[in-house]
């Protein structure tokens, strides 16, 4: 699988660590704005020992057209920003490839322009692309079609720059029909994420909990991602939809 990821920043930088090290993903190439390390190793930068390389690009220096056909790639990952897709999205459709996007949230204009690409190509867009903090929302859907009567607490903690609540936390008071007032806002150090979900019932309690130690879970979030949607039809796709499958796994014990 060949790959390019949109972003440099924190988590594009864990992800890219992580893709580097996977020998079935040939990390073509890491696309960022500013010119300062342009056509560096990734590897080399990061300081990892890798046979994949990658090269570190710059959007001030390629047309979207010129990147693809010199370095072609299968999937792109971004972790990039809202007008990211703006760059590469129609030019990805028209090619057939797939678009796994990270980021938190989108304007409705951005979110009208993936659903005209998903006519065209694979397109998964997931607020927080990590396979524990899915597996979590799924697994709170179900308890709560079990046990509708429960009281529900969503509560986040992030670093204490981070302003705004969660876009995880948003997702997950959205898939349980709470609303967004009522998430519970923790900022305290250099928590990179933690989410729980703590359901109250009359006689017990159920706890939820996922805990992000190290961006490189986005990494393996975005692998898993890229793998699963590969070989699907053209369409719109979340993290649920790769998840759901391996659920009826249990059908088969």
């Amino acid at each position: 699988m060949r790959a390019g990821i949109f972003g440099f920043g924190r988590a594009g930088r864990a992800v890219a660590s992580v893709f580097l090290q996977k020998p079935e993903v040939h990390l073509s190439w890491v696309m960022r704005r500013s010119k300062l390390l342009h056509f560096r190793s990734v590897a080399e930068f990061l300081g990892i020992e890798s046979d994949e390389q990658g090269m570190i690009l710059s959007k001030e220096e390629w047309t979207i057209e010129a990147l693809l056909d010199e370095h072609p790639v299968d999937v792109i990952i971004d972790f990039s920003g809202i007008d990211g897709i703006l760059y590469y999205g129609k030019e990805a459709a028209k090619r057939g490839i797939s678009i796994v996007s990270a980021i938190s949230e989108y304007p409705p204009d951005r979110l009208e322009l993936i659903n005209q690409l998903a006519q065209d190509t694979r397109v998964l867009w997931s607020p927080n692309i990590t396979i524990g903090i899915n597996f979590l929302i799924l697994s709170a859907k179900i308890l709560n079609k079990i046990a509708p009567y429960t009281d529900i607490e969503i509560i986040e903690e992030h670093f204490k720059d981070k302003q705004g609540i969660s876009g995880t936390a948003k997702k997950i008071a959205q898939a349980l029909e709470i609303k967004e007032s009522e998430i519970k806002t923790i900022r305290a150090g250099g928590i990179v994420g933690h989410h729980e979900i703590l359901f109250g019932f009359p006689f017990q309690t159920v706890r939820l909990m996922h805990e992000s130690i190290s961006r490189e879970a986005f990494g393996n979030g975005a692998m898993f991602a890229a793998d699963n949607i590969l070989n699907l039809p053209n369409g719109l796709y979340s993290m649920e939809d790769m998840l759901l499958p391996y659920f009826n796994l249990l059908k088969d014990e």
